[in-house]
């Protein structure tokens, strides 16, 4: 049996892939982006792919034919960064995508699905963006929903990636309420589950550096320094905190992400939304990932197409779900439709 699935700010599909993975069939899909709808449309995603602003779509010929709605709403409003940038408003106040989470659950009104899943940064649960938490949870009431929220690590369900989201899940009240999927992976492999998938495991193939990548020098000014960086650390490992005999940077004074280097030994960090010469995770082999890599770590398949130049397709990939991830929560959604 094949569900229906109707896709908001799809991006490049993520989600989409996922359910697809786990016998869904998406028939609407949409995003903003154009790139991202090529994207879309070269991958054969949706049976229909609309590149609009979600304030201009009327769901409505849709309404009780979709089992499935799924959507991330756009995340920098609800992001750690912004939660301490003051100077910048976020949540609905964010002045270029404070609208989405409602526009999301008016979608959510008009198509009256049985089963919603809402996805977003962990940031989303901060105590900093009480109001659009409020609102979610009184849409979900006002239209019949139970929901089952809980910030989840991708790597504790096979992802290769220490990637944290926020997720709800809301199911029409008379059909039941929503639980979570049992973790199948743990950092050390405890309590009957299988150890993180590591980087090593799933870039092995990759593990090289090309004459061309040598001379690109990430880390720009900073490139010898990222060189000497072991692999896991960052910049903290030229703090006097780590025991650096001249010290080069004061503990925490950069973000978290400057001259990051993954360890073939862990699951990566989050990989970053946009392209940086000095915002990590870089290889092990000091040069920056490759898109084939960001994908592999993204749980997309090798074949998967990415439209657009190279910092097109690194956004787009880099701001997707992990497909294993979503596949794994759309398996349990199937119990509930």
């Amino acid at each position: 049996m094949n569900y229906s699935v109707l896709s908001l700010f799809s991006g490049c599909g993520g989600l989409d892939l996922g359910f697809k993975k786990a016998g869904f069939h998406t028939v609407f899909a949409t995003d903003v982006w154009s790139i991202a709808c090529n994207t879309l449309e070269e991958n054969n995603a949706a049976d229909e792919v609309v590149c609009e602003d979600i304030r201009n779509i009327d769901f409505t010929r849709f309404h009780n034919s979709v089992d499935v709605v799924i959507g991330g709403p756009p995340c920098p409003p609800y992001s750690q960064t912004r939660h301490y940038l003051t100077e910048k408003k976020g949540g609905f106040e964010d002045e270029k995508a404070g609208f989405a989470v409602p526009e999301y659950f008016r979608a959510i009104k008009e198509i009256n699905p049985k089963v919603f899943m809402f996805e977003n940064v962990d940031g989303f649960t901060f105590k900093t963006y009480q109001e659009p938490m409020a609102f979610l949870k009184e849409q979900a009431e006002e239209m019949g929903y139970n929901i089952t929220y809980k910030v989840i690590n991708a790597a504790n369900y096979g992802d290769p990636q220490t990637r944290k989201r926020s997720i709800c899940i809301g199911i029409k009240k008379e059909i039941g309420k929503f639980e979570f999927p049992k973790e199948t992976h743990s950092e050390k492999g405890e309590n009957n589950t299988k150890k993180w998938v590591t980087c090593g495991e799933v870039l092995s193939d990759f593990d090289n550096i090309t004459e061309e990548e040598k001379k690109q020098r990430p880390g720009s000014k900073d490139y010898e320094l990222l060189v000497g960086i072991p692999p896991g650390k960052n910049y903290l490992y030229y703090t006097a905190h780590e025991g650096y005999p001249n010290p080069i940077f004061k503990w925490k004074s950069r973000y978290w992400t400057f001259l990051l280097k993954l360890t073939p030994n862990r699951p990566s960090w989050t990989i970053q939304a946009s392209f940086s010469n000095n915002q990590g995770p870089f290889h092990w082999r000091n040069r920056f990932l490759r898109i084939c890599e960001i994908k592999r770590l993204q749980t997309f398949d090798d074949d998967y197409k990415l439209c657009g130049e190279i910092k097109d397709q690194w956004r787009q990939v880099s701001n997707a779900v992990p497909a294993k991830l979503a596949e794994e929560i759309k398996k349990k959604i199937k119990n509930y439709i």
